[in-house]
């Protein structure tokens, strides 16, 4: 968010939940199973951690129920109301299992959930329910996403982008936008979890998803990615070029992935004529996002288990505020390309993809191309002024 004091609060608190989940996703971050792990933390800990959220002060940080499946602990309602009682802005991020129902719907209307986020993976049935482990998944979700909305709930869809996902990007973009979500979250695979690192797009691959991404987001769609922030450094370039009347993909020469699904999306699309709705102000793992394992651990984001300490122990608030690695994420103390590129500040790099392949938490991004200084030379030499480039501000589905 504009404005927003990412030194001393954070703007997204994730809360694993729990691990338990009836789903076995192939690249599921929490290695979920389908029972809570022992040291869960209790209610009245939970509790405690929502007061901690509160502690941040007004407006307060938004806090992301996870998991797992936060809908599998007997007690979330108790602790989402909780939250709401303390003017804690809440989103939920469920499963699409059988507790996704009707009554889960009533209660987060009754108990203050102001949005809520649905992982729909491709618009292609098999391609979704192969990564989620369970057939007719890709059914239930598209259900789910109907109820959810039928009943005045804000709904975010969060997309995976991997090898077994990109060929069918445009798919869903059209499943999305037919659906009536506002919201799209792209989730640029780490090598985490059950993720195994043969997922992951090639650098050139997840460039050319980030040029396709926003195309996609001229068709009335927000569009974000997490652990994608380079989309950020696409999304900048190619407005700053579309506003002097150059044609980015003449200038900018993405690879043939970006063409052939651009062409895909166009034909199910028609060209699109909207303003771009690409968000390019940048939180980043640990820079207005911070992680809370189901057990208390504090980490800079779900994506990224570099233990910063324990609520059980901390305040969160502390942890936040005085972490040395986090001080140095924030102000954007990179090594590698990252430290040396122009756009470190509002891009950065994926920590969490640095740390899971390299093993330093402020290393260059390994799924990142750029070349430090590339666009500035190249905007230089058309004349365009890069103390000046564009940046839109996230676009929230949160009231």
């Amino acid at each position: 968010m504009r404005g927003w004091p990412h030194e001393s609060k954070p703007l997204l608190v994730f809360w694993e939940t729990t691990k338990a989940c009836m789903l076995a996703c192939k690249h599921c971050r929490a290695e979920a199973i389908t029972r809570p792990l022992p040291g869960e933390l209790t209610t009245e800990e939970g509790m405690k951690l929502i007061d901690d959220v509160a502690g941040f002060g007004k407006p307060s940080p938004i806090l992301v129920f996870t998991g797992g499946d936060p809908l599998m602990r007997r007690d979330i309602w108790d602790l989402v109301r909780y939250a709401s009682s303390k003017g804690i802005r809440v989103a939920m991020a469920p499963a699409v299992t059988s507790l996704l129902d009707e009554e889960a719907a009533e209660n987060m209307k009754r108990y203050g959930v102001r949005a809520v986020s649905i992982s729909l993976d491709s618009g292609v049935p098999e391609v979704h329910d192969g990564i989620r482990g369970i057939k007719g998944t890709w059914e239930k979700t598209v259900e789910a996403i109907k109820m959810l909305l039928g009943k005045g709930i804000r709904v975010q869809v969060n997309m995976l982008v991997s090898r077994d996902t990109a060929e069918t990007i445009p798919e869903t973009i059209k499943l999305i936008l037919d659906l009536g979500v506002p919201v799209l979250e792209a989730f640029y695979i780490v090598p985490v979890g059950r993720a195994a690192e043969e997922m992951m797009l090639s650098p050139s691959e997840f460039e050319d998803v980030s040029h396709l991404l926003y195309e996609a987001s001229k068709y009335g769609l927000v569009v974000r990615t997490t652990e994608g922030p380079m989309f950020r450094r696409v999304s900048i370039e190619r407005m700053a070029l579309e506003q002097h009347g150059i044609n980015p993909d003449e200038a900018l020469k993405p690879g043939e992935l970006y063409r052939r699904l651009r062409r895909k999306m166009v034909s199910l699309l028609g060209e699109p004529e909207g303003a771009a709705r690409a968000s390019t102000t940048g939180t980043r793992d640990g820079k207005g996002i911070i992680f809370v394992a189901y057990n208390g651990d504090v980490y800079p984001s779900g994506f990224m288990p570099y233990s910063l300490g324990n609520v059980k122990k901390e305040s969160l608030v502390d942890i936040y505020r005085g972490h040395p690695l986090l001080k140095k994420i924030r102000r954007a103390e990179f090594h590698g390309r990252c430290g040396a590129c122009e756009f470190r500040d509002v891009c950065g790099g994926s920590r969490a993809r640095a740390y899971m392949v390299t093993g330093d938490p402020l290393g260059e991004d390994p799924a990142c191309p750029y070349q430090p200084g590339s666009f500035t030379r190249l905007a230089e030499s058309l004349g365009i002024d890069t103390s000046k480039l564009p940046i839109l501000p996230p676009l929230s589905i949160l009231p």
